[in-house]
């Protein structure tokens, strides 16, 4: 089995805007397709770091792309009990808000045996952005790691987790001695929507990861992938970053 392993480019290197080789984009013939094949692939970590340790750790992205894989996973005979899962990140509102990325996972990755899994939200009720994320990064460094499995997505702009193009806090979470989890103010767009202050991890929590995925769907994304796969500034598009740093994560698409 592939071992998963990041480059030995460090993460200020991709926050220079230096671009190394980049992955190679892996094609499915349906989101159902990919959904599968991946389940496969994070199963096979999961479990691998079981039998190691004894414990797993998982983080994973919203948006509505990976809902099949999410589904395809928690359907697995996997020993739930010892697999922490959190977030990628986060946007700062409470669970019950529209856009909590905590309400989609728990409605289509912790359910029926997987609802065992211990789960790791970013979101508190701390008084500010930045007192949430210094809650969430204590959180998160209880956990295993490096993480197991991280499933990204990206947008038409460039983004993945909440690193997006020029936004307040992006330099920081690039950072070689970031946190685990910092807070980000985003410029707003059609991308971001409202919810402009997010939580998330940061590329040093996301880059030592033993298995990533980048996880596309739709034409425009792949285009949009090509382009953002070439050279330019990470500020403008940062995905670049992980992309720099992990030319081996897989990056899977479908139409």
């Amino acid at each position: 089995m592939a071992r998963f392993r990041p480059r030995s480019s460090s993460t200020a290197t991709a926050a220079s805007g230096s671009m190394g080789s980049s992955p190679a984009l892996i094609e499915f013939s349906s989101p159902s397709a990919t959904a599968a094949r991946l389940a496969d692939l994070m199963q096979c970590a999961i479990e691998r770091a079981i039998a190691a340790q004894g414990l797993a750790s998982i983080a994973l992205s919203g948006g509505a792309t990976p809902s099949l894989l999410y589904r395809a996973l928690a359907a697995r005979g996997i020993d739930w009990p010892n697999v922490a899962a959190t977030l990628v990140d986060e946007r700062f509102v409470p669970p019950s808000a529209s856009g909590s990325n905590e309400a989609f996972l728990r409605s289509t990755f912790l359910q029926g045996a997987a609802g065992r899994s211990r789960f790791v939200g970013l979101w508190s009720e701390a008084g500010s952005l930045e007192g949430a994320a210094a809650e969430a990064d204590a959180r998160v460094r209880s956990l295993v790691r490096p993480f197991d499995a991280v499933v990204l997505g990206m947008g038409l702009d460039g983004h993945t987790a909440s690193w997006f193009p020029q936004a307040d806090g992006l330099n920081a979470a690039l950072a070689a001695d970031a946190p685990l989890v910092v807070p980000v103010r985003a410029k707003k767009s059609e991308v971001t929507g409202d919810h402009t202050e997010r939580l998330t991890l940061s590329l040093r929590a996301v880059a030592d990861a033993r298995l990533v995925i980048l996880l596309l769907a739709g034409a425009e994304k792949r285009a949009a992938f090509e382009k953002f796969s070439g050279a330019g500034p990470v500020e403008e598009a940062p995905v670049r970053a992980i992309l720099a740093v992990r030319p081996d994560l897989w990056a899977c698409w479908a139409p």
